[in-house]
């Protein structure tokens, strides 16, 4: 091999074992690093929810619509959609806008209206394990449909329906080890666009046991090891591309593992 080759070889080596940087494509620059930044929320020992990259929609009819949650792969392909929501693309499209923010409590949301930019920059950190769920301030639903339609009308919603339903979107972005507590509603639809959602989900005849004003990180710390096995819900940590089914009525708590992406499509 000639000398002159060798530094391009190396340097081919570097570039492909390095791991990618904070704002690089495959974070969409989400993943902030720096004073402040929790470590990571484990996934779960093992997932429980099962995953079908080859189901029909007559399968989906008969076996999951109305009888138990399933996580669904390369159903719809929404990789435009996840350019557009990178930090800065979004930032420089929406920056100005005003967005209504959610406290993190299962009754008596809290609403505050802030410039998307100003949350971004100053609230969308990590979750306080010792803040309660109507101090946590949180981006999700409440979406001005008319100023964020820009961005909408490139997502691809699930391509199964349920008869006599609507289904209407609901964008958020939230940080590292936030989520919404135990709450229920109609069936519906949750996509990751970035990081890792992990879920929780109990059927309608099986009411967990939660505080509604304690955030689902407090939950998994303080409540959630003292399960029995047959106590515990069923749960499955959803990666970046994979979308979510639940059925009608089933109880659910989200946590976001890491700063996160996600739109719903709520089927009312």
């Amino acid at each position: 091999m000639e000398t002159g080759a060798r530094p391009l070889l190396l340097l081919v080596f570097w570039m492909l074992a390095a791991p990618a940087r904070p704002g690089s494509e495959g974070d969409g620059g989400w993943r902030r690093h720096g004073p402040g930044t929790a470590a990571a929320v484990a996934e779960e020992e093992r997932c429980t929810v099962e995953r079908r990259s080859d189901l029909t929609y007559a399968e989906f009819i008969q076996h999951y619509a109305f009888s138990r949650p399933v996580i669904l792969q390369g159903l719809t392909d929404n990789s435009r959609f996840r350019a557009l929501c990178s930090r800065e693309r979004l930032l420089a499209s929406f920056g100005d806008n005003v967005v209504r923010l959610s406290t993190a409590n299962t009754y008596s949301y809290q609403k505050v209206d802030i410039p998307f930019q100003e949350y971004v920059e100053q609230l969308l950190h990590p979750q306080d394990p010792a803040s309660l769920g109507n101090d946590t301030l949180y981006f999700f639903g409440d979406n001005n449909f008319t100023e964020w339609a820009s961005l909408f009308r490139h997502y691809s919603p699930p391509t199964f329906g349920l008869l006599g339903t609507t289904p209407a979107f609901s964008f958020g972005i939230a940080g590292a080890g936030t989520g919404v507590p135990f709450h229920w509603h109609g069936p519906g639809f949750s996509e990751v666009i970035y990081g890792r959602k992990r879920w929780f989900l109990y059927p309608p005849e099986k009411t967990p046991k939660f505080h509604p004003n304690k955030t689902t990180l407090s939950w998994l710390q303080d409540t959630y090891p003292a399960l029995t096995p047959s106590t515990r819900p069923l749960e499955c940590t959803i990666q970046a591309g994979e979308v979510l089914y639940f059925p009608d009525r089933w109880w659910h708590a989200t946590l976001n593992l890491e700063t996160s992406v996600f739109i719903s499509t709520f089927l009312s």
